[in-house]
């Protein structure tokens, strides 16, 4: 295999004969022992444990949507290994790359003079789309423009360094480099043990000192936030795994609002000042007043606020501008001039199709580059000429004259053949050749490395590593199936091996917003993370009795066994039953209703009948149907994933178990053929066991990690509100569904033993009634005793203890509360005696009516509760300019 980013292999001899591919290969000797190097099987057995890992970590690439948009993060174990020698003067290049983007953008929103002096064309910076003149002539605290940027570097034929692009609008990746870093220590602990590696922590030291340098002068103590565009993006991940890592809340612009010319994020119990944002949206989006009108992503009257000098953003709005590849042409002689140096790192030989002669040479040799628009996001993105036929090639030269400021061509560059950084990419029709014109065979591996540096005191701190990228093709993208790999620096001098966990930045340097630091929809994902998951765990558990109780007595319908089976499937799903004079003529709970949303109540009767293949399997494992496990723990790993700054990164582990086990079972096929085979019925609950305890043991870690690793702040009050809500809920429901109709006595021993089952308390109950319990001691069980965490008393207590422990701003609580507190009036007045007396109908009529009480004020003061805490104001928008609209 080769590695076409590593320090080459030179001659043994110390010759340089020049660099072949056979030189770039894993040389294990720079890092481990001889004879310790890694075999094919260990490396095999990494590379399984590292996609484990990344799934575990929840680590994803690619937008999230309902039906699963967002891929998991690829990861080659195999690291790049770069020597101290060529790292040195690598970082000093980079450096002055830093230095020099700063300067230039300095001047493209000052004096212009390097417009003015022809030493840069003026087109290729306001006529660019990322020159913004809303912000022209402002000025960012602390003496530098560029905080942060990135720049993406491929070897030449060479083996020597070429950069082919830099990003300085809203770099990604830093928060990938990291976790990858974790994840190939941990699966190649022997060789990352025995490699003297220079660590990646500070540069996230040095990007927190960065952001309170960048606060405004009159911040005493900045407060900074991430602005995300949120869980849609394609690199969720990573912010809100870097926000975790520097401790900042997460927001996004329906968080923030401007108010008297300053910046604030919503509380739940006011505003909260916000000096410094660290941007991850690009710069149009943020601003639908000044900026790009309609924008649903950015904060109205944010660049007024920059103007008036109350707010910093990192990197500053218009900082696009100097993605412009046009720029890598004029680098060299703007060093000299700017720097009064030689540029250090040269660039991918490129040339600007505005100008004449420029534009001949590509139009020349069109069908050997690599084209690429001035702009990102536009035409389609970078074009390979060798790929087109000749009717492309001659449509392609005619977008470029009419548009040439827009084009530029770039020499493909890479030891295996051209590499090509960025997606998606408008490619032809033939990837070889499409008339024997171009590189036919594009080598083994195309590779990219991305590196970062941020303005540290005086200069750059350069992340001593970076993002790898290898892919089979030319392009190299994450949206196409690229893969990461770790990036290892070696160094000189012996550092102790430290764990992965030690390389995230320990101390918070930037202080995290006070009060409760998290704004209305970071309260309502929390809040609706644990109800989801909560009704998971009470659906697994429902499914779980019924489907043992299926196996024991589904051959035997008119049995004591029988007849409570049915009286459980009626209470989980109608269809489980015949329709006919057999069923019961009350309305039955839908499949939603049974994880917590009923509209019905139980059956009056149930009559022994044969009943049908009922949809456990579909009821635990399909994700498409609301009210199944399988649905609502997506749902939570969506909300948990929206509010990944909020938790502990072990939640996250559970959650990837949880869902492998669902996906894992859902690809066994094992639906019955017919109702009438004695083994298609038996095969109704066929693996459903086994995956269901998974599902259990998941969620019980998610809980643990929750109660026992989360303190007890704003957040977490409002997760274990949701799990308390959901719980009684559930319980009242199910209490509803089975306990009010009198049956005979072994029918109604086995559905109560269900009951207590389903609810976690039959083994207190054998050990408390010896004799056996009855609808009375069920009742003292599940609703009435306080120290039972799974009874109503039990949940109303914790879920008033919780809510009174969350600020609220100008809301009235007082019909929550009022529900609330007749609830547990309900619960208080109950006598479990006189509650469990069957009137002549059949029925208990009492218990009845008191939980039908219990179950309409739970539903109406959870509806309270999202009125009270999580109602946010609509997205803010520019309204049309109506005089200038079209007739």
């Amino acid at each position: 295999m080769t590695d076409l980013l590593s320090t080459p292999v030179r001659p043994a001899d110390g010759s340089d004969a020049g660099v072949t591919l056979d030189d770039f290969r894993p040389d294990w000797s720079r890092v481990v022992d001889p004879g310790d190097e890694p075999t094919t099987a260990d490396l095999a057995r990494a590379h399984a444990e590292a996609e484990r890992l990344l799934a575990d970590h929840g680590v994803t690439y690619g937008a999230d949507a309902p039906e699963g948009g967002a891929h998991a993060w690829r990861l080659d174990p195999v690291p790049v290994v770069l020597d101290e020698p060529e790292w040195t003067a690598l970082d000093a290049a980079l450096v002055q790359r830093a230095e020099l983007l700063d300067a230039v953008l300095q001047d493209v929103y000052g004096a212009r003079r390097l417009l003015t002096d022809q030493l840069l064309p003026p087109t290729t910076v306001l006529a660019h789309p990322g020159f913004l003149r809303q912000v022209d002539g402002l000025r960012m605290p602390g003496g530098r423009e560029l905080v942060l940027t990135a720049t993406d570097l491929v070897r030449d034929a060479s083996g020597a360094w070429c950069a082919v692009a830099d990003r300085t609008q809203a770099p990604s990746g830093a928060a990938y480099a990291m976790e990858d870093r974790r994840v190939v220590a941990q699966v190649m602990a022997g060789v990352y043990r025995q490699a003297s590696i220079q660590r990646l922590g500070p540069f996230f030291h040095a990007l927190r000192q960065a952001l309170r340098d960048a606060a405004p002068r009159e911040s005493d103590e900045p407060r900074v936030a991430l602005l995300s565009s949120g869980p849609a993006s394609e690199t969720a991940f990573d912010q809100a795994y870097l926000a975790s890592m520097l401790g900042l809340p997460l927001v996004e612009g329906g968080d923030l609002l401007v108010r008297e010319g300053r910046v604030w994020m919503r509380g739940l119990d006011g505003l909260e000042r916000v000096d410094v944002l660290l941007r991850r949206v690009d710069a149009e989006w943020c601003d639908p007043l000044d900026l790009r009108a309609g924008s649903r992503l950015g904060v109205p009257g944010l660049v007024r606020a920059v103007r008036a000098g109350t707010v910093s953003l990192v990197n500053p709005l218009g900082s696009s501008v100097l993605e412009n590849p046009a720029l890598l042409a004029y680098l060299p002689r703007l060093a000299r001039t700017v720097l009064d140096q030689d540029l250090l790192l040269p660039s991918a030989a490129t040339w600007w199709c505005g100008e004449d002669s420029a534009r001949q040479h590509v139009l020349t040799n069109l069908a050997r580059l690599v084209l690429l628009p001035t702009a990102r996001g536009t035409d389609g993105g970078a074009v390979l000429g060798w790929t087109l036929g000749h009717r492309e090639r001659a449509d392609l030269a005619a977008r470029i004259a009419a548009e040439p400021w827009a084009w530029v061509g770039q020499e493909p560059v890479g030891p295996a053949g051209p590499v090509v950084d960025g997606s998606p990419v408008g490619v032809g029709s033939d990837l070889t050749s499409a008339d024997g014109v171009g590189p036919a065979d594009l080598g083994p591996r195309a590779a990219v490395l991305r590196t970062f540096a941020v303005a540290h005191r005086s200069t750059y701190t350069v992340m001593a590593g970076g993002l790898a990228r290898v892919a089979p093709q030319a392009v190299v993208s994450s949206s196409t199936g690229a893969s990461a790999k770790d990036v290892w620096v070696l160094a000189s001098s012996a550092e102790p091996a430290v764990e992965p966990a030690d390389e995230t930045p320990a101390e918070t340097v930037v202080a995290r917003i006070p009060a409760t630091g998290i704004s209305p929809r970071t309260a309502e994902n929390l809040y609706w993370m644990g109800r989801y998951a909560e009704r998971a765990e009470d659906r697994a558990r429902v499914l779980r009795v019924v489907a043992d109780r299926w196996d024991d007595f589904h051959a035997r319908p008119a049995s004591a066994g029988g007849r409570a089976l049915a009286v459980l499937l009626a209470s989980l799903v109608p269809d489980a039953l015949p329709a006919g004079p057999t069923t019961s003529t009350a309305t039955a709970a839908t499949p939603d209703a049974a994880a917590g949303t009923p509209e019905g109540r139980a059956p009056d009767t149930v009559h022994p009948v044969a009943p049908t293949p009922p949809a456990l399997r579909a009821l635990a494992l399909d994700p498409r149907l609301d009210g199944t496990v399988a649905r609502s723990v997506r749902r939570m790993a969506g909300c948990a994933a929206a509010v990944r700054d909020q938790l502990s990164t072990d939640t996250f582990g559970p959650i990837a178990r949880i869902e492998r086990a669902l996906r894992d079972e859902r690809s066994r096929s094992r639906a019955p053929r017919s109702a009438s085979s004695a083994a298609d019925l038996r095969a109704v609950t066929a693996g459903l066991r086994p995956a269901l305890d998974g599902v259990l043991e998941g969620l019980l870690a998610v809980a643990g990690i929750a109660a026992e690793g989360l303190v007890r702040d704003v957040g977490w009050r409002l997760l274990d509100a949701g799990r308390r809500v959901e719980r009684a809920q559930h319980l009242v429901e199910s209490l509803q569904a089975t306990l009010v109709d009198q049956r005979p006595v072994a029918v109604d021993r086995l559905v109560l033993e269900s009951v207590l089952t389903t609810h976690e308390s039959v083994i207190t109950a054998r050990r408390r009634y010896q004799g056996g319990a009855r609808v009375p001691q069920v009742l003292e069980l599940l609703v009435l005793d306080r120290t039972n965490p799974r009874s109503l008393a039990y949940q109303l207590a914790r879920l008033q203890e919780d809510l009174a422990a969350v600020p609220v701003a100008g809301a009235s609580t007082d019909q929550r509360d009022h529900l609330l507190g007749d609830v547990v009036a309900l619960v208080d007045e109950l006598d479990p005696a006189a509650a469990s007396v069957v009137g002549a109908d059949g029925r208990r009529v009492r218990l009845a009516e008191t939980l039908e009480s219990m179950r309409w004020r739970l539903r109406s003061a959870a509806d309270e509760i999202e009125k009270v805490h999580f109602v946010r104001p609509a997205p803010g928008q520019a309204l049309e300019d109506l005089w200038d609209a079209p007739a």
